[in-house]
């Protein structure tokens, strides 16, 4: 008898991702309450009164102590340039293409370009101060455009780098972010109400760039994401780095958020003077813990959906 021959192998075809649509519409609805507000925080801080009068004093709160913290908020200043965010954005593209994610590389250079050009056509062609009587106004600066470009960077390397190193860059991100932010304080260059709205432009652009990320489909091999946990269930789990790091920055922003609203309501509230030094700082205050409480929720926000946009897909 002669043997059967062999029946013909069949190349295993390459599997591929599907987005879920609860990370697509997350990252959605995410993008679209940033934006609004955005448009919110123009609308209260920039064209009121009262609005005007509470950001111009946590600014005036800023000057005391302003000699010692100047000299390290300049440095922090001095590191956002022009060069600066091409080099990132350079770095991030070929970090992309050297791990194979063409598309990321070109999504990166979306969130970067579209982020920093939003803020430069809100500052100057949308948005307007009208002159309310508020001393110290020289004009429209919201959103901060150093913040902006500081936001940008940590994000554009949160979606870049392998899984396992998301969680520190979304800790150094969030610390970057507020450093430059309150540093733009110090040095009397935007108020918070700038910062804040700066934080939320990166923030839609980088809840969009994730959307496409989960509607990408590629081979899962290379899919830099599928490094899923599965919990006792079989339902997948965050990793233990993403959720330790997540805690932390959603506690901290959680943390800040009523400490600020309570020092800004008390400065709403005594708006007609605002001229002692407690009342001024009261505002400074309020300001700060509003900046880091922005850096720290989004960052927080971005590092959950970028792990998301990664690991809960359906493969078919």
């Amino acid at each position: 008898m002669h043997p059967s021959p062999a029946a013909p192998t069949r190349a295993a075809p390459s599997a591929v991702v599907r987005a879920h649509p609860l990370i697509v519409g997350s990252a959605a609805l995410i993008a679209v309450v940033a934006a609004v507000g955005v448009w919110l925080l123009w609308r209260v801080f920039v064209d009121t009164w009262a609005g005007q009068r509470v950001d111009q004093a946590a600014l005036e709160g800023a000057r005391y102590g302003q000699v010692r913290l100047w000299q390290v908020a300049e440095r922090v200043l001095d590191v956002v340039s022009v060069g600066f965010v091409a080099a990132v954005l350079v770095a991030a593209v070929v970090i992309a293409l050297v791990r194979r994610r063409w598309s990321l590389a070109v999504q990166v250079a979306v969130l970067m370009i579209g982020a920093n050009v939003t803020t430069r056509v809100l500052k100057l062609m949308v948005f307007e101060r009208p002159d309310l009587g508020v001393k110290g106004v020289w004009g429209n600066t919201l959103p901060s455009g150093h913040t902006t470009a500081a936001a940008s960077v940590a994000v554009a390397l949160l979606l870049v780098v392998p899984p396992r190193v998301r969680p520190w860059a979304a800790g150094i991100g969030a610390a970057y972010t507020t450093a430059t932010g309150v540093s733009t304080l110090v040095g009397q260059w935007h108020r918070p109400s700038d910062v804040v709205a700066a934080v939320l432009v990166v923030l839609a652009w980088s809840a969009a760039v994730c959307a496409l990320v989960a509607l990408d489909p590629r081979p899962a091999a290379t899919s830099t994401g599928m490094l899923p946990a599965v919990g006792p269930s079989g339902r997948p789990r965050l990793p233990v780095a993403v959720r330790r790091t997540a805690t932390t920055l959603l506690v901290g922003g959680l943390l800040a958020t009523p400490v600020g609203a309570v020092a800004l309501s008390v400065t709403w509230q005594r708006r007609e003077s605002l001229v002692t030094r407690g009342e001024l700082l009261t505002a400074y205050a309020g300001g700060v813990c509003a900046v880091l409480a922005s850096a720290c929720l989004g960052f927080a926000l971005l590092l959950l959906l970028r792990h998301a946009a990664g690991t809960a897909a359906a493969r078919v």
